[in-house]
């Protein structure tokens, strides 16, 4: 996985109670042109970017990138979670020397409080303690955003601090191999 380390990809689905987690496919294409376009979506994220320039510039297969995995319910894509190296230059870093794996969201609104969310990050932070364990993993949200820091929360980050970025506040925690979501749980089995 490039910027991860020596990891396989694509990976192989993801499967959990509800969902699967699995490589971006040229059927996805209409649902991350939403994500980018969505008011919603893209609240604490910069705003919305015009839907016709996204139909221009989105590949035919979009996200098809290593840490990049779709979330899929019942064949059909409502967001997506990644993973890719936090870069030294931006604030927030729990080394000194940064680069950390930082786990990153989006879900369309209609997928909104359901619990997938939750479900996607715990499967994906239990496969990335599986494939390279004892990684820590970083997340950013804005504090503003107070739905992503009590799902941070829920999954087991550790507030680390909080900085201006953006022209925001940011929460900005630290995961080392634990997802809560309801019960505790030892990652990396």
């Amino acid at each position: 996985m490039t910027g991860l380390g020596p990891v396989a990809w694509p990976a192989a689905p993801i499967r959990t109670e509800r969902l699967v987690l699995r490589e971006s496919e040229a059927r996805d294409r209409a649902a991350f042109i939403e994500l980018f376009a969505s008011p919603e979506v893209r609240t604490y994220l910069g705003g919305p970017r015009p839907r016709d320039e996204l139909e221009r510039a989105v590949p035919e297969v979009p996200g098809r990138r290593p840490g990049l995995f779709v979330i899929d319910l019942d064949g059909a894509m409502i967001g997506t979670v990644m993973f890719e190296r936090r870069e030294a230059g931006r604030p927030g870093h729990i080394r000194p020397e940064g680069g950390e794996v930082e786990i990153g969201y989006l879900l369309l609104p209609e997928a909104w409080g359901r619990g997938y969310a939750a479900e996607a990050c715990a499967a994906a932070l239990a496969w990335l303690a599986d494939t390279l364990p004892g990684r820590p993993v970083v997340l950013c949200t804005q504090t503003a955003n107070s739905r992503s820091v009590r799902l941070a929360e829920k999954l087991g980050f550790t507030e680390v601090e909080r900085f201006e970025e953006y022209g925001a506040e940011q929460w900005f925690g630290a995961w080392f191999g634990r997802v809560s979501c309801g019960r505790r749980q030892r990652l990396g089995r």
